[in-house]
């Protein structure tokens, strides 16, 4: 999850190098096409990876959480502040956490709460930091709100993993998971996107945008969803959410390097809180005792209870 943060970070600068103009939404059904095709080679070597009835319709719902929570980002970008959606951003692993106890993937941790507490503040005064402090930036209404329940969307997408894992529906193969979400995600934000948005748009990308498409697929999309996937194996939804509050931190540190004259003392509060918050989760995974491993062929195969993730009994 350090490495999906890391990568995760680093593609905002990218995602700016784009022309403008573009359609978002067949921008992002493109992106996750391609995802999916880069995850297919991985997804074919697991073996008989179809999906049966009840598979299929847990993929699907994961995929409209996907297209619920990408396709309301780009709509709330041009009504709600950077601020008001930084701060509903950083709740979703409050959020995963809740929705986890109520699907039964999460054990009541209060360490593992007061961690996420403790990493939201941090992530939010980094977003503070960078709009320069501005508070009246801060509000709430119907663009927020719908913004909300795409946050609340995406906090679902690793509780419904755990809880179809936990019950043998979804492959215990983390590239298969993938690569199904991913391609029913991508297949949903599609429709709307050919519904919403001017197709011919599309005409006027470069191949400078095709490339950067390309990229943002394979890394910020395939590889980080398989990434997330790998993790959700060993930890629950709220410790997996959790290193989420890094990807400020990192992008905070990418602009450092293209600007180092907006240094100041006002982004470290914020630093220090967001490595505190993800030190802590370190130590808790530390601390916990790693379990006999059985060796089925499965990426998962590799799990460690950590921060709180603690498995059902049955796949102990």
């Amino acid at each position: 999850m350090l490495l999906w943060a890391l990568i995760v970070g680093a593609s905002f600068p990218v995602v700016g190098l784009l022309s403008d103009g573009l359609p978002s939404l067949l921008l992002t059904a493109m992106r996750f096409a391609i995802a999916a095709l880069a995850m297919l080679p991985m997804a074919w070597r697991a073996g008989p990876a179809v999906p049966n009835l009840e598979g299929g319709l847990l993929y699907a719902v994961m995929g409209l959480c996907l297209a619920g929570f990408f396709g309301v980002m780009f709509w709330a970008a041009h009504r709600v502040s950077a601020v008001s959606m930084s701060a509903l951003f950083v709740s979703m692993p409050l959020l995963a956490y809740g929705l986890g106890r109520v699907f039964g993937v999460e054990t009541r941790a209060h360490r593992l709460l007061a961690i996420l507490v403790l990493g939201a503040v941090g992530a939010l005064a980094l977003a503070l930091a960078q709009s320069g402090g501005d508070l009246a930036k801060l509000q709430f209404g119907w663009g927020e709100m719908a913004f909300f329940l795409g946050c609340i969307a995406s906090a679902l997408y690793p509780v419904l993993s755990k809880w179809g894992l936990g019950r043998g529906i979804l492959s215990p193969d983390a590239a298969v998971r993938t690569f199904w979400s991913l391609a029913a995600g991508g297949v949903l934000i599609g429709l709307v996107g050919f519904i919403a948005e001017p197709v011919a748009a599309m005409g006027r990308m470069r191949l400078g945008d095709v490339l950067l498409v390309a990229y943002l697929g394979v890394f910020s999309s395939g590889a980080t969803f398989w990434l997330m996937q790998r993790a959700t194996g060993a930890l629950t939804p709220g410790a997996v959410t959790a290193y989420s509050y890094l990807v400020p931190f990192v992008s905070m540190l990418v602009l450092f390097a293209m600007r180092p004259d907006v240094i100041g003392w006002q982004w470290l509060p914020g630093s220090l809180l967001v490595i505190t918050a993800i030190a802590l989760l370190f130590r808790g995974a530390a601390g916990q005792p790693r379990p006999q491993s059985r060796s089925t062929g499965s990426v998962d195969d590799e799990r460690v209870a950590c921060a709180g993730a603690t498995l059902p009994e049955k796949h102990r």
